[in-house]
């Protein structure tokens, strides 16, 4: 960040923002469909999104097809923009994120950008990515893991190739780290750029309703996403090669501590990418919840300490829009986190 500090292995070791302006999805949505998606989530006075909510007035969540989903999805995010004086995440979370290209296979997708330097960036990978992603090839009627993966790659290289002509001709600086999950049927898709993580939690046993919420045993925590900073050795050696100099704060020309990210200008010269890391994997009985959270969660969270709040708030039969919200409170108001910080959790329930 600008002065700031296969597919389930743990990439690096991790690092161990209430009420701001949110982003509803709405802008995700062709003119034609915002009418009937009136009912996608907006941040309201607490800045935090009604997803779970709105499931919950509900047997099944409407994103679900009965008679072809194995897996209930239920997703909700909290923020709070910290001690910082201004709120620099934006998110996205769709349960139903066809839009207009619809298909047999259910598809959600979830994300959180970061932005560093301003929010213009991150506003413009929200409203851009997925669409690009979608417009790229992913898939929607027959699942194709090599075919997504390049999908996600195109929309990642086209949100970027785009946002620094808007940069240039606005005069934006600014840049955004990603954190993207995309559910198609029963696979999930993770990217990254920069230092926002993806969480997986994963029980070692299933019982036979592949509820593990209720187990005693302490879910695994697995790290998806592969920090992207200038210090470590494939992203110095990148930027190196590009003229870039990292100096002794570890920092991209004494100013950037990420290395890859949407936007950052005048930094693309100096090696940063827009490049992400994919990771993909199949749901099973194994699989509980994800954690998306931009830095600022990570900074006072370690990835299992993390997985064993939710699991804990998931036990004593809290909604996942509460679990969430905790989520934060506990690592703003409890644990002191400076940052911005906004995290999205997904729970994944067998029907």
């Amino acid at each position: 960040m600008l002065e700031k500090e296969s597919d389930l292995t743990a990439m690096e070791k991790p690092n161990n923002k209430h009420a701001a302006d949110s982003f509803s999805s709405e802008d995700l949505v062709s003119p034609v469909k915002k009418a009937k998606k009136s009912e996608e989530v907006s941040g309201g006075g607490e800045a935090v999104a009604a997803v779970g909510n709105r499931e919950a007035e509900e047997d099944k969540p409407s994103f679900v097809s009965e008679e072809k989903k194995e897996f209930l999805v239920e997703a909700d995010v909290a923020e709070d923009k910290g001690a910082r004086h201004t709120m620099e995440d934006v998110w996205v979370v769709l349960p139903d994120a066809s839009l207009d290209f619809p298909g047999t296979l259910r598809c959600a997708h979830f994300s959180i950008y970061d932005g560093h330097g301003g929010r213009l960036a991150a506003e413009f990978a929200k409203k851009h990515l997925h669409l690009n992603v979608l417009s790229a090839g992913l898939p929607r009627e027959l699942l194709d893991v090599k075919v997504a993966k390049k999908a996600i790659l195109e929309g990642f290289r086209k949100t970027d190739e785009l946002l620094l002509q808007k940069s240039v001709s606005g005069g934006w600086q600014d840049g955004a780290t990603a954190v993207c999950v995309w559910i198609l049927d029963q696979k999930v898709f993770v990217a990254n750029i920069g230092d926002a993580k993806a969480v997986l939690a994963r029980s070692s046993t299933t019982n036979e309703l592949g509820n593990h919420t209720e187990a005693g045993n302490p879910l695994k925590a697995i790290v998806l996403t592969r920090e992207h900073k200038a210090i470590y050795p494939q992203e110095r050696s990148r930027i190196q090669k590009s003229g870039g100099v990292i100096s002794s704060n570890g920092r991209l020309q004494g100013r950037l501590e990420v290395s890859r990210a949407f936007g950052d200008r005048h930094f693309k010269k100096f090696g940063v990418s827009a490049t992400p890391d994919i990771h993909a994997f199949e749901l099973t009985e194994r699989e509980n919840f994800m954690i998306l959270g931009c830095d600022g969660l990570w900074e006072v969270f370690g990835p299992s300490d993390a997985v064993g709040f939710v699991q804990k708030l998931l036990k004593e039969g809290l909604h996942v829009s509460t679990v969430s919200r905790r989520l934060v409170k506990e690592a703003v108001k409890e644990r002191r986190c400076k940052d911005n910080c906004t995290a999205i959790v997904i729970v994944f329930k067998r029907v």
